[in-house]
């Protein structure tokens, strides 16, 4: 059995840990910057941050003509620090969330599928993290 690679991806966020773990986590902030592109959206997002709690959004392009479901259960929920989840297809994902005063470092790692080049994935995670970023920030 061949185990999948991981992906690192990151970012600091000028806000506080609280501020950045509301934004990551309610699904009406969800929707507003979940997104790899101005041409994407996430048209629906639930979220039941505890251990054995569910997610799922979906991510569709604006013009209607591809969509899809992004779901999973949470394995870890440490509150203003850790999420860990595994998606639905079987994939881990960690999510750490690191305070240092007024701003909040977050480290991405997820295990990469096999039908897309691991770059291409970092690509599409990393841009999702930095529109992230950018909404948090101008909260």
């Amino acid at each position: 059995m061949n185990q999948a690679q991981e992906i690192q991806i990151q970012t600091v966020i000028q806000r506080p840990v609280a501020e950045v773990w509301t934004y990551w986590t309610e699904p009406e902030h969800i929707k507003a910057w979940n997104a790899a592109s101005d041409d994407w959206h996430t048209t629906e997002a639930t979220n039941d941050v505890q251990a054995g709690g569910r997610f799922s959004s979906h991510m569709a392009a604006k013009d209607g003509s591809v969509g899809f479901d992004f779901s999973g259960v949470y394995l870890e929920v440490i509150l203003y620090e850790k999420l860990a989840y595994t998606i639905d297809d079987g994939r881990h994902v960690t999510i750490l969330f690191t305070a240092n005063g007024d701003e909040t470092e977050v480290v991405e790692t997820f295990e990469a599928e096999s039908m897309n080049p691991p770059e291409m994935q970092q690509a599409g995670w990393q841009a999702i993290l930095d529109r992230f970023k950018a909404y948090a920030e101008q909260q």
